[in-house]
């Protein structure tokens, strides 16, 4: 080491003295006597945050409540691919074949079968069997409309009739679940409801193609398909009308009320830690409700409904709930971590150690290499933690604008805010300028002052 003592420390060295400092930081107000704390602060602060943590919970539902009521795009998005779904189309298949048979004279054309045999002269004893096989033609008249209606289903002329026709039925969903009116699609017995006439309209050509004339008769049909069914639809939609109001202004209350419950906090560290996982614990049991609530519907479903294709639908349109439960509960295990790893704990210490280290090491290699920093790496120095609460605002604000953020946006926003901290360690120069660099010029002395005079 040089006389002066100026010598330029190494990477290395730079950390255990930054680390050596915020330890004895610690140990400075460790020593100072606590202060008291107000129990009805405290008591403030873990209301404030159980609340938020609610409110969160209300802010995923309804975000989706009133993405899946007013996006009809985003809606057609979710049971659009359900046209492919086996459950479904079987479901449908069976609708349809109902409603077709239903149209069906079976008798009738058992009589025109016996006239006709009487008529070509077949003995009266076999014309007299012909009467009873009412059955046999019955059964084998199912089998070939829903052969005809399978062929149907499983083409891809029924997945245009079934966004179309959910397509329509949105604003049916909408006045299911705000009480809003539209008459293209109706709610009928506590039920959405779409139309699949046309696909009867499909089948009967392919019957009377098939060779059986009698499908011509067949008048137009509007059969209903339930999309969704519940008892308890008139009561719900008051909830979800009200969630739909506030959809956009939930997600901020909740932030502005945990934010108040940290801010009142003694220790606001751990305040933040406590809140983060408030709203994971939040997510959890949302996550367990919607799994509940499965059962639930699919126990309470009308008489003779398909339980497969319904859990099918239901599981479609609560796709985008599970996502936002996921996306919002990452983004909260996210927030714990990173509180706790900016804490005085053994583990936050050895671990932002390891990585200051790393990064120095890095930044050594680099500069034996000659790359420098220059008068870059001392402004991040200089306002190295100014640059970090950017970082982490611009993260936040990211998270919070995203549309319909989901957990690969939470985990990639965390990845690049992780790389952008360490990019401003690595910039981070807190070595002074060269001795030799010149000093930018200052103002010219005064007229007539010392300094001018001996310039002169």
């Amino acid at each position: 080491m040089s006389d002066t003592g100026d010598e330029e420390l190494s990477a290395r060295e730079r950390d255990e003295l930054d680390e050596l400092r915020s330890r004895v930081t610690a140990l400075e107000g460790a020593a100072t006597p606590p202060r008291r704390h107000h129990p009805f602060r405290s008591i403030g602060s873990v209301l404030l945050i159980l609340l938020a943590a609610l409110l969160s919970l209300l802010s995923v539902v309804a975000v989706w409540a009133n993405s899946i009521v007013q996006d009809t795009d985003r809606y057609v998005a979710t049971v659009g691919p359900l046209a492919s779904d086996p459950d479904v189309q079987q479901a449908v298949t069976n609708r349809v074949t109902d409603a077709v048979l239903s149209h069906v004279d079976v008798k009738a054309l058992v009589g025109q079968l016996t006239d006709a045999a009487s008529e070509q002269g077949v003995p009266p004893r076999a014309a007299e069997l012909l009467k009873n096989l009412d059955g046999p033609i019955e059964s084998g008249l199912k089998q070939l409309v829903s052969g005809a209606v399978e062929r149907v289903v499983t083409s891809s002329a029924f997945e245009k009739v079934w966004v179309e026709a959910n397509r329509r039925a949105h604003s049916a969903l909408d006045e299911a679940l705000t009480g809003q009116s539209d008459a293209a699609v109706q709610l009928k017995d506590n039920q959405v409801v779409i139309d699949i006439g046309p696909i009867v309209e499909q089948v009967k050509t392919r019957l009377v193609d098939a060779g059986f004339s009698p499908a011509a008769k067949i008048p137009e049909v509007h059969t209903d398909f339930v999309v969704f069914a519940s008892k308890e639809i008139g009561e719900v939609k008051t909830y979800v009308r009200v969630l739909e109001i506030l959809g956009g202004w939930l997600p901020l209350i909740a932030l502005l009320v945990a934010a108040a419950g940290v801010y009142v906090a003694f220790n606001r560290r751990h305040a933040l830690i406590g809140a983060a996982l408030a709203v994971f614990a939040a997510m959890v049991i949302l996550g367990i409700a919607l799994t509940v609530a499965r059962d639930v519907y699919l126990d309470h479903l009308p008489p003779g409904t398909s339980q497969a294709a319904a859990g099918t639908v239901y599981d479609a349109l609560i796709k985008f709930l599970r996502a936002g439960v996921r996306a919002l509960g990452a983004a909260a295990l996210f927030t714990a971590a990173g509180a706790f790893l900016a804490g005085p704990s053994r583990i936050a210490v050895l671990t932002r150690t390891g990585c200051r280290r790393s990064i120095g090491s890095l930044r050594d290699v680099a500069a034996s290499a000659g790359f420098r920093t220059g008068p870059v790496g001392r402004f991040v120095h200089r306002h190295k933690r100014w640059i970090g609460v950017v970082i982490l605002v611009v993260a936040a604000v990211v998270l919070f604008t995203w549309h319909y953020p989901t957990t690969a946006v939470v985990v990639w926003t965390a990845v690049i805010t992780l790389v952008a901290l360490a990019i401003r360690e690595f910039l981070d120069d807190p070595s002074p300028p060269p001795a030799g660099s010149a000093a930018p010029p200052g103002p010219p002395p005064p007229a007539g002052s010392p300094t001018d005079a001996a310039a002169r």
